[in-house]
């Protein structure tokens, strides 16, 4: 594990200076208020949750924590996810770099991370403690979803020429990408395979923390820039994430209920 040790460790700062960057000088960073409006709040958002669901899980995973070993790779996704949205949609600027850096040592760790890691005996200690069933029927369901909806806005927009703004078409492809994993992973747990059991808890808690990080976003716009509260939107989307957080809490049951030390 010490080369995705190593990776983390370059991906968190990063991960930091780019948010402080957002906050602190939104109009060099954003230079359109579209741009202000679909990222300042999420700044603030990678900063108080990006970042310490990544340290966390890492911390944990290095005191032997099988928990922490197993949503190391979700948080990774979580950043992932989130600053691939950055770069589709922010032009050529200072940052940009750093948002591809954020990627592709992220991309890296994931795949390094969890083919370090001993599938077989996870499945060992996790099988018939997890909601498998569930938590993967969530994780295709969700991936399934957010596809459709995806391609069908993407589609819609395209034949109807109706305006989109950048960071609505970039967080539209990222779902795109993003949701065969939750696919992929979905049908794996189903089916109890052990990359299911490696990758099922990193998605689920990825998908979680999206959802957290939305209704946060939603809540702190009107704080940092003139948008209106919709209470409405933020009802809609803690209604999808507890469809997310129930089989969640369930997979975290399951992992408490085994041995804590990694094998």
């Amino acid at each position: 594990l010490k080369p995705a040790y190593l990776s983390s460790l370059i991906i968190a700062p990063l991960l930091g200076v780019a948010s402080v960057a957002g906050i602190l000088l939104p109009k060099d960073i954003y230079p359109s208020a579209e741009l202000q409006q679909a990222f300042i709040a999420n700044d603030v958002v990678n900063l108080f949750i990006g970042l310490p669901i990544l340290l966390g899980s890492m911390w944990a995973a290095r005191r032997g924590k099988l928990i922490g070993l197993l949503f190391w790779p979700g948080a990774l996704f979580y950043g992932l996810y989130n600053y691939l949205v950055y770069l589709l949609a922010i032009p050529l600027t200072i940052m940009y770099p750093l948002y591809l850096g954020i990627v592709v040592l992220s991309l890296y760790t994931i795949i390094g991370l969890v083919a370090s890691i001993n599938g077989e005996a996870v499945k060992q200690r996790l099988n018939g403690r997890v909601q498998e069933r569930l938590a993967g029927a969530v994780l295709v369901i969700f991936g399934i979803l957010f596809l459709l909806l995806a391609l069908g806005s993407m589609i819609s927009a395209l034949i109807n020429q109706t305006p989109i703004t950048t960071s609505e078409m970039a967080l539209l492809v990222v779902d795109a990408i993003a949701s065969p994993a939750w696919i992929i992973g979905g049908i794996l747990l189903w089916r109890r395979q052990a990359l299911g059991y490696v990758g099922g808890a990193g998605l689920l808690f990825q998908a979680s923390m999206l959802f957290i990080g939305l209704i946060a976003v939603l809540i702190l716009q009107p704080l940092l820039i003139d948008v209106p509260f919709s209470l409405t939107d933020v009802v809609v989307v803690l209604i999808m994430g507890l469809i997310c957080f129930i089989p969640f809490a369930l997979f975290i049951r399951g992992i408490l209920k085994s041995l804590k030390t990694i094998p």
